[in-house]
């Protein structure tokens, strides 16, 4: 029966060492994390900022809630489009360069719109082959060809592009890649897209917000041009502390997807609080640069304490740092003894990253101080001398 073929399955994901825990924080996303009764020190949210708990955030979503209510009752084509989502909407479009933006409740709804209604079993997707997981769904969601390309490897997405005669094309990315924190190379990208007549949909969720002038993102870090086949998706409740997505572009593309986009046509708006939220998030990102240094001197700070360690970190230049350990058991082990000294840096293993290369993703905020990284640096040379 179906029931015994789960606890096989399940009892074999455990064997494989890939059976996923869940814990249960008692208290707001921070450094301090409350978990059981248990204080530890978290490396673990995407909060990069620290804008998560901001008190000017919760004051703002507290006053919206008694303005416009919790919930908004409806799908955005209905009538759950309320003013903060027009205004985040058209805030976000200005913010980021481009004619104009659609609000989503989350990155993966929003990756999931582009790529499906955008083509088809005629046309081909050329996707990185560590895109995320909401990429690779989106694409085969399009029915289109999906052809995948070595990571960062722009002469073979070169190769695969000329060869191609699909009716359309379209190269989809991330900007920052979430288990390595290396950089998409967005400007290569761009150039074969122009070459070959393609739109370039990059994710954007963990550059929006930390990357670029005034925190606007991967494309502003790169000095990419407002180009109508460049197609942005940026995550809300990572460097922005909130919740929800945006997909940014030319303005045809954006009335597309509010048109067809079935992620967004066929389900219930997000609270207006969180809009309201997001709209002063975005205030304090444009003044944050003293954050982002603050991020950027956190991170020299771990990379130097590091050094010399038995795992290897990987380079790089991003809050993700991630720790390769290689096996399933090995992450997990260390992982283990973090937390039993009062640290908890998740493991990662398959099929989030490749098999062999189970790591601990080392995620930094704004809002961790000096001594937290201390911290983790001594427990985890402690554990390298303890093996």
């Amino acid at each position: 029966m179906i029931w015994g073929e789960l606890e096989t399955g399940l009892a074999g994901l455990a064997a494989d060492g890939v059976l996923r825990r869940r814990r249960v924080l008692d208290g707001p996303c921070g450094p301090d994390a409350v978990i059981d009764g248990r204080r530890v020190l978290a490396f673990c949210s995407n909060d990069y900022l620290g804008l998560a708990n901001h008190p000017t955030l919760v004051a703002a979503a507290r006053d919206a809630a008694e303005r416009w209510g919790v919930g908004s009752g409806a799908s955005h084509a209905v009538s759950g489009h309320l003013r903060p989502h027009e205004e985040i909407e058209q805030r976000l479009a200005a913010f980021v360069g481009r004619e104009r933006a659609l609000y989503f409740t989350t990155g993966y709804m929003a990756n999931l719109a582009i790529a499906p209604a955008l083509v088809d079993r005629r046309d081909a997707i050329f996707a990185d082959r560590l895109n995320h997981a909401s990429l690779i769904d989106a694409a085969l969601l399009s029915r289109a060809e999906h052809i995948r390309f070595p990571h960062g490897d722009m002469e073979a997405l070169a190769r695969r592009l000329e060869q191609s005669g699909a009716r359309r094309k379209l190269i989809l990315t991330d900007a920052v890649f979430s288990m390595d924190g290396d950089l998409a190379p967005l400007p290569a990208l761009f150039e074969l897209a122009e070459r070959f007549d393609a739109w370039l949909v990059v994710d954007d969720a963990h550059g929006f917000g930390v990357l670029g002038p005034g925190g606007r993102g991967s494309a502003a870090h790169f000095e990419l041009p407002p180009s109508p086949r460049l197609i942005l998706m940026g995550t809300l409740g990572k460097a922005a502390g909130v919740s929800g997505a945006f997909v940014a572009g030319d303005q045809r593309v954006i009335e597309w997807l509010l048109q067809r986009a079935r992620s967004y046509m066929f389900t219930t708006a997000s609270s207006p609080l969180l809009a309201a939220a997001l709209l002063v998030s975005l205030d304090l990102i444009e003044r944050g640069e003293e954050r982002r240094a603050r991020l950027r001197q956190l991170i020299g700070r771990l990379r130097e304490g590091l050094d010399g360690l038995p795992w290897r970190l990987s380079p790089s230049p991003t809050a993700i740092q991630p720790l390769m350990v290689g096996s399933n058991e090995a992450a997990v082990r260390l992982s283990e003894r973090l937390f039993a000294r009062g640290v908890w840096v998740p493991a990662i293993r398959p099929p989030t990253v490749p098999a062999g290369t189970a790591r601990l993703r080392i995620s930094l905020s704004a809002a961790h101080a000096d001594a937290h990284i201390d911290t983790l640096v001594a427990a985890l040379h402690d554990c390298a001398r303890r093996d």
